[in-house]
């Protein structure tokens, strides 16, 4: 099925200061929502691209993957943490953000890799978070839990799962919708990453998230955008975790770059 020409594509994106680099320049044409909303919203085909949690894609064999781009870290990366007053062994219940789809997973693969396999319950509001021994948060929420005072050890998942596989992780991709003519569509947000990096250095100065030491060392430090060898080393290697601890079914990914889909 071709699109019509000049056709004014829906695209979706998460409201998180990650995100900036990868939108920038066409913020006016994106709807923001969380990750599990966004994931919702490509279901029901109402975007026809979405800055979206690699999970979604994994586990539903319907979108492609735009090449060369991602939000990834390799370590530490401060925006997904499971915040815990008690040892993870102790763990008998987690209480996750909601608008987590890729992090559960992540964690529940760690966890099982130290053959902890507790229960996951969708946390209520953020205001009771600090009342939990364990609980899963991501993006500013989760940066706003750090900065503040709190009684939690943090267990970083960037951190762990360099630990673990020596690998990048790629947290969010940009899912195409399968069945639309979309070379136009890739052009434009190919050509946004390259505006939001060559301007980090403005996002960093003009942004108003945080303070501006924090958003250098969190765009410096903590967040990569590549989707390159590495990182899709580092995809392969969670669609082996997720299938070995029957988080599936999982789907090989599908990378199109230009007119080319190439499945790894």
């Amino acid at each position: 099925m071709s699109a019509p020409e000049n056709q004014n594509f829906r695209i979706g994106s998460v409201p998180y200061l990650n995100a900036a680099p990868l939108t920038h320049g066409i913020e006016s044409k994106l709807i923001f929502a969380t990750p599990a909303k966004l994931a919702q919203m490509l279901r029901r085909d109402e975007l026809d691209a979405a800055l979206v949690s690699i999970t979604e894609v994994l586990l539903n064999d319907r979108y492609d993957i735009l090449d060369g781009i991602a939000i990834a870290s390799l370590g530490e990366v401060y925006s997904v943490i499971l915040a815990h007053k008690k040892p993870l062994a102790e763990a008998k219940e987690i209480f996750c953000d909601t608008a987590s789809l890729t992090s559960v997973n992540l964690l529940k693969v760690l966890l099982a890799e130290r053959n902890l396999f507790p229960e996951f319950k969708p946390l209520e509001n953020y205001e009771v978070a600090k009342e939990k021994d364990f609980v899963l948060l991501i993006g500013d929420p989760a940066i706003e839990f750090q900065r503040s005072p709190h009684t939690h050890e943090i267990f970083d998942l960037g951190s762990a799962w360099l630990e673990l596989t020596n690998l990048p992780f790629v947290y969010a991709v940009w899912a195409l919708r399968r069945g639309i003519e979309n070379k136009e569509l890739r052009g434009e947000l190919k050509a946004s990453k390259r505006s939001g990096l060559e301007s980090l250095e403005q996002l960093i100065e003009t942004r108003e998230e945080f303070d501006e030491d924090f958003r250098r060392d969190y765009f410096e430090w903590h967040i990569q955008y590549h989707l390159a060898e590495d990182e899709k080393r580092g995809i392969a290697k969670f669609c082996e975790l997720l299938r070995k601890h029957n988080l599936g079914p999982v789907f090989e990914p599908k990378y199109i770059s230009d007119n080319l889909r190439v499945v790894l």
